[in-house]
């Protein structure tokens, strides 16, 4: 139902009556109720005791409906049943423990049916329904391992791997959770999507590991919040138009707002990783509790690193300059490696890898790990293209130049043709293709972006397993459609079908020096496995 302004604040108003009174009669007259307004919509939530989240569900919806029409349980049975509900899922046992873990700054997790305190080597799990006293648990033997929260609307995943490489070339097991899956030192023990509290809590959970990285996604914190409550060290990569229209997430202030919520766990010993050449980032800094570690990758003499290095974060930045990551502290500043020797950077040419690299240099910075450790692991990495497996992955076919990445976004795919330019060929073929959850004009800017690697040929795919309520070819349509306004020839544009058919065309279409870049989102073993017959380059 669409409701103007003044109509949706006495419904939020008539909702906020409700909540009180209902909030009041079960004895939880202490919660704090909010809201937050956008176009179209709503959230509404107020916080509850955490061994009675289903209860506390089924309270707000019972507020809401008596907001929106005349009540159909008298108050008194409601409030019976509501009652009930919260006596049936109590756990004081868990209550207690969680406390007992806060009290002593040790992680507390709940969730799969499962209870932990403590993380990594220092972790200690009970099934939630066989919970010891918090006097009974060996408190000497519960501790915290290192753990790096990253987000980001690009980048994400490579920071998580460079970090967890770096974490490993420093000789400790090293866990990581992302889009792909968890893996502990580089091995994959759980494959999918991984980069919300379930995949923490799967990692964290594991006595083998030593240090752990976090893949933080938008999608995650909205629903479920922080994955911890504690880090040593949190980075934002950046803020860009993606998923816009979500969870009530209209613009990309409330974006930033959203991915600067990691800032909130980190620990008084730890700092927060920004990338200085996001404005919306730079706005948000000051805000924050924790000191911030700045890095820029942008090609700019040392006065502007140095002016946004400041306050109380004691000048803390990873840097580029003069073709070489350096680390700045205070007046000091030490260099790390050349980019020429950092393989995911392509001599310079990847700048968005860059990027990430200097993110990843700055929280490893945070977790003390040594520069000469860094740099061994910034060498390294990328060197075989499992290392970072669908993300600027260079191949060659015959002397026929193959990139595949998982550029997804038009900032992404904007930094993937700023790269790819810098590549020499004879004609120049890209592969595109979107979710069908973002809007129509998120895909239209998507295929407008593409066209600055001013290809030859262009191939829009059909993602059948991330349609999310588009008919099938709906948004290579769409893409079609915003080509050929922009003026792009109708037979320069190619609509093969699924994503393996779409790189079985591209792979007929090239010759010797021609260059295909290939954005894979869904089947990227399988088009990995198909382009097998390639050498990797470093």
């Amino acid at each position: 139902v669409h409701l103007d302004d003044a109509a949706r604040e006495r419904a939020i108003g008539a909702w906020r009556t409700e909540v009180r009174r209902l909030l009041e009669a079960v004895g939880w007259g202490g919660e704090t109720i909010a809201s937050r307004t956008f176009a179209g919509g709503a959230s509404l939530a107020f916080t509850a005791p955490p061994d009675a989240l289903y209860a506390a569900t089924d309270l707000n919806e019972a507020a809401w409906e008596r907001a929106a029409k005349p009540p159909g349980l008298p108050a008194k049975v409601l409030v019976e049943r509501l009652r009930a509900a919260i006596v049936a899922e109590r756990n004081p046992a868990l209550l207690a423990l969680r406390e007992a873990a806060r009290d002593r700054g040790v992680t507390f997790l709940s969730g799969e049916e499962r209870v932990s305190v403590g993380s990594g080597t220092g972790v200690t799990a009970w099934p939630e329904a066989a919970l010891p006293a918090p006097d009974d648990v060996d408190w000497s033997r519960v501790h915290d391992v290192p753990i790096a929260l990253i987000t980001g609307s690009n980048g994400k995943t490579t920071v998580v791997r460079l970090l967890a490489a770096i974490l490993t070339e420093a000789g400790l097991a090293a866990g990581a959770t992302t889009t792909d899956g968890v893996t502990v030192g580089g091995t994959i023990v759980e494959a999918g999507d991984y980069s919300g509290p379930s995949g923490a809590r799967l990692l964290l959970r594991r006595a083998d590991v030593e240090a752990a990285v976090l893949e933080t996604a938008r999608g995650g914190l909205l629903r479920r919040g922080l994955p911890v409550e504690r880090a040593r060290v949190a980075v934002v990569t950046n803020v860009a138009d993606d998923h816009l229209g979500e969870y009530g997430v209209q613009d990309l202030d409330t974006l930033a707002d959203v991915k600067m919520l990691v800032a909130r766990a980190v620990d008084a010993a730890g700092a927060v990783v920004l990338n200085a050449d996001d404005a919306r980032l730079r706005e948000r800094a000051g805000a924050a509790d924790v000191p911030v570690v700045w890095f820029h990758a942008g090609r700019r003499d040392g006065e502007t690193e140095r002016r946004r290095e400041g306050g109380r974060t004691g000048g803390r930045a990873a840097v580029c300059e003069e073709g070489q990551l350096v680390l700045v502290e205070g007046g000091a500043r030490t260099g790390v490696v050349p980019v020429d020797e950092v393989p995911i950077a392509a001599g310079g040419a990847a700048r968005h890898n860059v990027a990430n690299a200097l993110a990843a240099v700055a929280a490893a910075s945070v977790l003390g790990v040594p520069v000469e450790t860094i740099a061994r692991a910034l060498r390294r990495f990328g060197r075989n293209g499992k290392d970072n497996a669908g993300r600027a992955n260079f191949m060659d076919r015959g002397g026929v130049r193959v990139l595949v990445d998982y550029a997804h976004n038009p900032h992404g795919m904007a930094a993937l043709a700023e790269m790819a330019r810098g590549i020499p060929a004879r004609r120049r073929l890209i592969m595109i293709g979107q979710a069908g959850d973002r809007s129509d004009e998120a895909i239209r800017e998507l295929a407008r972006a593409a066209l600055a690697l001013e290809p030859d040929r262009i191939l829009l795919k059909d993602m059948d397993r991330y349609l999310r309520g588009r008919a099938p070819g709906e948004v290579p349509s769409l893409m079609a459609d915003e080509l050929a306004r922009r003026g792009v020839p109708a037979d320069a544009v190619s609509r093969p079908g699924s994503e393996l058919d779409a790189v079985r065309e591209a792979l007929a279409w090239a010759r010797p020096e021609d260059l295909l870049v290939l954005t894979v989102h869904q089947d990227r073993d399988e088009v990995l496995e198909l382009l097998g017959g390639g050498k990797t380059e470093g």
